[in-house]
């Protein structure tokens, strides 16, 4: 069997010392940039491989964060990701992802594991039903957790995230300034915090301009492109004949316009559509999708930053953080013309 490398090899043949070694490959400012990258590039060249295990036994921390989400098919979660990823990478930590695709057990087994592993904190978008103590038993065991996407009222977390209601009004306002009055609800579920607000942003905006609000327009449950293009059936099924939909994400409105083309409908001409969250795809749609940005990118940078900071001792405030949401005005929606 090779002999295994060690620091004291690499400090040898560059003629510094074992301390400096271990400090540039910690990426530590104490060592000047050239001398770090000379002795990053000699340490590949020996094939040396840096014991994390050891390096966590020292210093108590493992340099590793656990993810946890509900599906990173999901663009939605995707764009989170990147966003802490980009984050984690400026501090040299790494991170494991789970989907939990709202298994409470799947989720559980995860946080034993990353407890095992001895994983420095958690971010996660808790799954329908989550206990309280599972994400409790990680704080208790000095692995702070921090919510994206849904929040938990029974639990204190720093918790990062759109202002949900306050965003799906905006697409609701916007289509009642159009003239639209009959206006349906697609997808969602009061199961999740985002499900709950969305559907109270949508009935506060239909109150505020004395339009009733009609429980037989609200089409719950979908929350994919499948589903919402199966709920197009639905919706043209309906006697109150809408004349618009707010459709709960962009999956669910992207897919709800192909049922309506499948139809013989145009979107956007026929039946006005929004969706939620300004994907990538929503701007190359056909027609281009009126959306509401959720501000993913900033939610996933401030999480990551958050944790971090606890991490290093600083006090990140507990409790909700909202961004705001912004319209994106695009080709789905139009002026009643009937």
């Amino acid at each position: 069997m090779a002999q295994k490398i060690k620091l004291s090899t690499i400090a040898e043949s560059l003629g510094v010392s074992t301390a400096t070694v271990s400090l540039a490959l910690r990426d530590s400012p104490l060592v000047a940039e050239a001398t770090r990258e000379k002795i990053k590039a000699q340490s590949r060249a020996l094939g040396y491989i840096y014991n994390r295990r050891a390096a966590s036994l020292r210093t108590s921390r493992s340099g590793i964060i656990g993810l946890i989400v509900h599906d990173i098919q999901n663009p939605f979660y995707a764009e989170i990701l990147k966003a802490i990823e980009s984050e984690l990478d400026r501090s040299s930590h790494t991170f494991i992802l789970s989907n939990h695709y709202d298994s409470v057990e799947k989720q559980r087994t995860f946080i034993e594991t990353l407890l095992q592993l001895g994983g420095d904190g958690i971010i996660m978008s808790p799954a329908i039903g989550s206990p309280p103590e599972d994400l409790q038993l990680a704080e208790d065991n000095g692995m702070p957790v921090i919510l994206v996407a849904r929040t938990m009222d029974s639990l204190d977390l720093p918790t990062y995230r759109g202002d949900d209601g306050y965003g799906i009004a905006l697409a609701t306002n916007h289509l009642i300034g159009l003239g639209h009055k009959s206006i349906a609800m697609v997808g969602g579920t009061d199961q999740t915090s985002t499900g709950r607000d969305r559907y109270q942003g949508y009935v506060d905006a239909l109150k505020k301009a004395n339009i009733p609000v009609d429980p037989k327009l609200r089409l719950a449950g979908p929350r994919t492109k499948q589903a919402g293009f199966e709920a197009a059936v639905h919706f043209l099924s309906l006697p109150q004949k809408p004349t618009a939909a707010v459709c709960w994400n962009d999956l669910v409105a992207i897919g709800f316009m192909s049922g309506l083309a499948r139809a013989g409908l145009v979107p956007g001409k026929d039946i006005s559509v929004t969706g939620y969250d300004d994907l990538e795809e929503a701007s190359i749609a056909t027609p281009s999708l009126t959306t509401v940005w959720n501000g993913q990118a900033e939610v996933g940078r401030l999480a990551a930053r958050a944790l971090l900071d606890k991490l290093s001792g600083s006090h990140e405030p507990d409790g909700l953080h909202l961004i705001k949401p912004e319209m994106r005005i695009r080709q789905s929606t139009a002026r009643l013309l009937r």
